[in-house]
């Protein structure tokens, strides 16, 4: 993709940046290094009435030395270096991308309201909550104070698990217990597991067991395995971290308990663990050289693209903004959607309700699978949901 090689670009950009940082900073301390010494020996020179030869000699001396080391032609060439990375960078940005932007998205009416709320919520959820307040401030109108203020909830449980106190938690868990539950999602124990390793590297085994004693014991019927294991660390009390079970000390497990807490958090809000606006725009950013490619092509056949219902051409984001499933029906090569769906025939194959349709006649007669010799009639079929 073009962005791979802008990000190469520019790596090479920061290379040659450093490098003649580097080199500049050793052709100054040399050029230092040589004055300090030429002042000491001047300094060292007896004020007779031969000081102000001697110091003439040095001060040649000083001079045919810094010839000799030419920090000028050294900062030249590396500055020249830095200058071509710089060029060819500027270059290929000038290739990849287009001032004008506005032809490669259709013209979509939308409501001013509801992009404001969209960016709104986007500082809220980032935690800029000053931002967000200015930017509503200055919008006249107010926007997700509700919101603002459960992901003011949520930042502040983050900051608390920064500083290694989970109680607030480990009681937000325990108040969504069921909720969690029903989400497949185990992160109140993992809380607990955090919890109880914490207590227990701070020395004190009693109360370890105590702990593990209260909260624990209700998960052990379900996870007897990850309980043994949190079990023995007690005979490792005042050793964890020499111990076959020093992988619970790892900063790995706060970083991921972080992670599972943002994603659920935001799950029982009904919001996505990632901002859209800021998934639209990076996602946007990947597809927009080749949406730039096709109107160019599109303008020279003198073809409108923006009123087709599929593009003609893949768009290729990467795997990280792919959400949905996607099937492609393998008799006409079209993609599913709401009015052609996926339908499941009863040999197991799968074709659109297009496909079904045009072998059955409009089912008026029996069909044979294109795989395989079974037959089936259209009432047979089912539609898939994925």
């Amino acid at each position: 993709m073009e962005f791979d090689s802008l990000r190469e670009a520019f790596d090479r950009v920061v290379e040659k940046r450093a490098s003649s940082s580097a080199k500049a900073q050793e052709a100054i301390d040399q050029i230092v290094s040589e004055i300090g010494q030429a002042i000491m020996k001047m300094q060292m020179v007896n004020t007779d009435s031969m000081g102000s030869a001697d110091h003439s000699s040095l001060l040649a001396e000083l001079k045919a030395k810094l010839n000799k080391l030419a920090p000028l032609n050294q900062l030249e060439g590396c500055q020249k270096e830095l200058n071509v990375a710089l060029s060819k960078y500027l270059k290929l940005l000038e290739k990849s991308f287009s001032p004008d932007i506005s032809k490669a998205y259709r013209n979509v009416d939308f409501e001013t309201n509801t992009i404001n709320s969209i960016i709104a919520n986007h500082f809220y959820r980032q935690g800029l909550f000053d931002l967000g307040d200015l930017f509503v401030s200055e919008c006249g109108e107010s926007y997700a104070k509700d919101l603002k203020l459960r992901f003011q909830e949520m930042y502040s449980i983050l900051e608390a698990m920064q500083a290694r106190n989970l109680q607030p938690a480990l009681c937000w868990a325990a108040k969504n217990h069921d909720q969690l539950l029903q989400n497949g999602s185990m992160l109140e124990l993992k809380l607990h597991q955090l919890q109880f390793v914490e207590i227990l590297t701070k020395g004190s085994r009693d109360e370890a067991l105590k702990y593990a004693r209260t909260h624990l014991v209700p998960f052990a019927s379900l996870h007897k395995a990850e309980i043994q294991k949190l079990m023995a660390c007690l005979l490792w009390a005042d050793r964890l971290d020499q111990s076959p079970y020093a992988e619970f000390m790892s900063l790995t497990h706060w970083e991921k308990i972080a992670e599972e807490f943002t994603h659920q958090f935001c799950s029982l809000l009904g919001q996505s663990s990632e901002s859209p606006l800021g998934v639209a725009i990076s996602a946007g950013f990947q597809g927009l050289p080749t949406l730039l490619k096709l109107t160019t092509v599109m303008a020279a056949k003198k073809q409108e693209w923006q009123t087709m219902k599929q593009l003609p051409v893949p768009i290729d984001i990467g795997p990280e903004f792919q959400y949905h499933s996607v099937f492609v029906c393998p008799v006409l090569r079209e993609q599913s959607s709401d009015e052609n769906p996926p339908m499941l025939m009863p040999c197991g194959h799968v074709l659109s309700k297009q496909s079904i349709m045009k072998l059955s006649k409009n089912s008026s007669r029996p069909f044979k699978c294109p795989y395989c010799p079974s037959e089936a009639v259209a009432s047979q079929c089912k539609q898939l949901h994925f």
